[in-house]
Parts: structure tokens; sequence; C-alpha cells
């Protein structure tokens, strides 16, 4: 990892935001616009799966077994993870879920996806959406790197700046929320799904195919670590923009 990259990791990680959430009006506020990186980071993942497996029809198999095989794996848990009451679910709806039994605001994001149901494009919906400009410059950043990223890019949004991070970060919230004693088991069981799979399984996996799609080339090693870095500035820009929301403690 580069110098910049570790900077930028340990910044993220030192956010206030975590300890700042700590209260269910807080949680809400923060619940409202990081819906949008839960939904943005399924399509980071669908890029992936088309560049490492074969979703067309004829079926033409993929050019790495095992490449395609880790992805496979990372697809079923955040597509179909068990949703820990016998069921399953994706992890936006499980998220969603949570959002509804604590009373977060779900309209902004529910209004989004018809809209892209309905057929519309994805930048005039995002320009419409009643949600922060960081929070939209976060999930525009997102899908421009999902729809015109290069292979070792998309790979390294992925790792870097979702895979790589989150079991640390949404560890972080949960210290927060058992510390204020909240009673949020659905998003609790969202974060602990993601630490748990992320950190055990996921991240491993996603970590091998950046270095297998950078294939030992210091030229997308160098734009797969600049895409890192502005992802992860991406992110501090969204707690940044959910923090300044918030009641000064």
């Amino acid at each position: 990892m580069s110098p910049m990259l570790t900077e930028l990791r340990q910044q993220l990680l030192l956010h206030p935001i975590y300890a700042a959430v700590n209260d269910l009006p807080a949680l809400r506020r923060l619940m409202r616009e990081h819906v949008f990186a839960v939904w943005d980071f399924m399509s980071l993942l669908k890029r992936m799966q088309q560049l490492a497996t074969c979703v067309n029809v004829p079926w033409i198999p993929p050019k790495n077994a095992s490449e395609s095989r880790f992805i496979l794996e990372i697809v079923l848990g955040e597509e179909a993870d068990e949703d820990g009451r016998g069921g399953y679910a994706s992890h936006f709806e499980l998220y969603h879920a949570a959002m509804q039994e604590l009373g977060a605001d779900t309209a902004p994001i529910d209004r989004f996806l018809a809209g892209l149901q309905a057929g519309r494009d994805w930048p005039s919906l995002l320009a419409e959406a009643d949600i922060l400009p960081t929070t939209r410059d976060f999930v525009r950043h997102s899908l421009e790197v999902a729809t015109r990223g290069a292979p070792h890019e998309v790979a390294s949004a992925f790792f870097y700046g979702r895979e790589d991070v989150i079991p640390d970060m949404f560890s972080r919230l949960v210290e927060t929320i058992a510390r204020q004693g909240l009673q949020v088991e659905r998003f609790r069981h969202y974060l602990q799904r993601h630490i748990e799979l992320d950190g055990d399984q996921h991240g491993p996996l996603a970590a091998r195919l950046l270095e297998s799609l950078c294939a030992g080339l210091p030229e997308r090693r160098a734009a797969a670590d600049a895409t890192a870095c502005t992802a992860l500035r991406q992110r501090i820009g969204l707690w940044d923009g959910v923090l300044a929301q918030l009641p000064v403690q």
C-alpha cells in the first residue's frame, strides 16, 4: 500500500463520524445518506462480475476460473445473504429494512430507484435527488468508475474503497451503538455481516483479484492507486457531509 493510501485510510478510520452517531436521530441522518453508498456498491460489484465471469448468452467460459469463483462468492454474499430471520436478502435490502425499523427516511433512495426502474438515466436522477452534495459526489464517482473505469481501476475502487475499509469502519459504529444501548437489531445484523464477510472472505478475495488484474505492471498499479486514493477521499467527504448535519456535541 502506498504512503498516500495508508494516510487516507487512517484519516477515514479516525473520522469523528463514528463517535458522533450516538443517538437515533444521528443514526437516522447517517442512514438517509449512506444508503446511497450501500446501493452504488452493487454497481461496482456487478461491473466486477462482468469482468471476471460470463453473463452473456450464449455462454463462453471465463478466462480465469479462479477469478470467476472469487467474484461469484462475493456476489452470493452480497446479493442473497442470510437475513438473520431464516430467509435471504441482498445487503441493500437488509439496510433498507433496518432504515424502516429505525424510522430513517427512505424517500430519497426510494424515489431514485423508482426512477431507474422507470428507465430514467442515473445522472439526471442523481442531480435531482434530495441528498447532500457530498453524497451526490460520492455516488457519481462510484458509478463513473463502475461504468467507465479500466478493470484494474474498478477492482481498486472495489477493494480499497469498500472491502478493505468497511470492516474497520463498521466495527467503530458497532462500538458506538453498543455504548449507547440502542435497540437496532436489523442494523446491527447488517453491520456484523459486513464485518464477518468482508474481513474474513470478501476482502482477501478482492485483494487477490486486484493483484491479478494489475498483472505486475507498474502503470496499472499507479492507476489503481490513484483510483483508490480518490475513492477514499470521496468516502471521507461523504462522512464530512453527514457530520456537518449533526448537532455539535
